[in-house]
């Protein structure tokens, strides 16, 4: 029997998200419906919430992306990560890891599966937290957003300071919720819009540093 999308919010973020039901359910029934009617889901159902695995007060970096890889073989749940073993990577990934190195001289301390981010308290989460197979962005109209602002509010009353690094104008329309100087903004590191400025902003070293001003140690990127 396919779980209902509130029975997949882990138990420290059903409180957050508890005047969310409506959308979840709208969501929800939609996604019942595009499933009948042959259309591919990702990530996995199981996997829709895999970011929430983090508690609120646990999230010291947000890095907000799009929505999830349109590849059923790529989308985990998590922004821009894919399954380890993943040949070749996806174009995104990639530019994130050259921009690591580049930012901090070192190749990233992560495998393709960022959990070495995610245990540090980096949530890595979408504006959208689902997409069909092959289609982009396809799930963009879905209310999905006044999820992910709750979501983000939960994150903020933990953790004012709390670091966004938003990527992409979907996720910087997210930056009103932010204090204005923990806001490390630019384009995506998507191989069509990486050269418009996230190749050579130094996301990471930034980041660090805003942590460092808060007295808090930086992410081992």
């Amino acid at each position: 029997m396919t779980r209902d999308l509130w029975s997949l919010v882990p138990g420290p973020w059903q409180k957050h998200l508890a005047n969310c039901d409506d959308e979840l359910a709208e969501i929800d029934s939609f996604l019942n419906s595009a499933q009948d009617s042959g259309e591919i889901i990702v990530p996995d159902r199981e996997n829709i919430f895999a970011a929430l695995a983090l508690a609120p007060e646990q999230i010291r970096v947000v890095i907000l992306g799009q929505d999830p890889y349109p590849n059923s073989d790529h989308a985990i749940g998590l922004a821009f990560a894919v399954p380890n073993g993943t040949k070749p990577l996806p174009g995104s990934l990639r530019n994130v890891f050259k921009e690591v190195e580049a930012d901090l001289g070192q190749p990233p301390q992560t495998f393709p599966d960022l959990a070495h981010w995610v245990a540090q308290g980096v949530l890595l989460i979408n504006t959208a937290l689902t997409t069909f197979h092959g289609a982009s962005n396809s799930h963009a109209k879905l209310p999905w957003d006044r999820v992910v602002a709750q979501i983000l509010k939960a994150v903020i009353a933990a953790n004012p300071k709390v670091v966004a690094i938003l990527w992409g104008n979907s996720a910087q329309s997210y930056a009103p919720n932010f204090s204005p100087d923990q806001i490390v903004a630019g384009s995506h590191p998507s191989p069509l819009s990486a050269h418009r400025g996230f190749i050579g902003s130094k996301p990471f070293s930034k980041t660090n540093a805003m942590l460092r001003l808060d007295d808090k140690e930086g992410i081992d990127w």
